[in-house]
């Protein structure tokens, strides 16, 4: 029964969140008229619906084999684990995203405009990167540390 569940889980997942558009779909080989923005904000909570579900199930516990409160504990900080690493990734990641999009504009048209500018351009580029990697070493650290 749990090997069924574990399977049927993420499917049901997937149609949570795809169900909003499909429905728009529909209604649009219908012809019918579609509010988008019901539809988006749709999508946006059956995809917070779904994540809230899949990270607070495995953290009380549902899916612990054994009755056993110790294997429980290390299931729960072994996930605590992994979301720590993805979340220093992530947010490493969209900073970097935000740092270089407006640091690697600014560098061509600096040097567009004085190719002697090309060293300090790039110095700022790649500061903007080592964010992105400290993000990743963190996350080494916290998984294998």
């Amino acid at each position: 029964m749990n090997m069924v569940f574990l399977f049927v889980m993420p499917l049901v997942a997937v149609a949570a969140i795809m169900l909003p558009l499909f429905v728009s779909l529909k209604r649009i080989h219908d012809k019918k008229p579609v509010n988008r923005k019901r539809a988006v904000i749709t999508n946006i909570v059956s995809f917070f619906g779904v994540l809230l579900v899949t990270t607070l199930l495995p953290i009380t516990g549902a899916f612990a084999a054994a009755a056993d409160p110790a294997a429980s504990a290390e299931g729960v900080s072994n996930g605590l684990k992994y979301i720590g690493a993805a979340l220093s990734t992530g947010l490493g990641t969209i900073g970097t995203g935000v740092a270089v999009g407006g640091a690697a504009p600014a560098a061509i048209g600096a040097v567009s405009e004085n190719d002697k500018a090309f060293s300090k351009a790039l110095i700022f580029v790649a500061l903007g990167e080592g964010v992105a990697i400290y993000g990743l070493l963190i996350s080494i650290l916290i998984l294998f540390g």
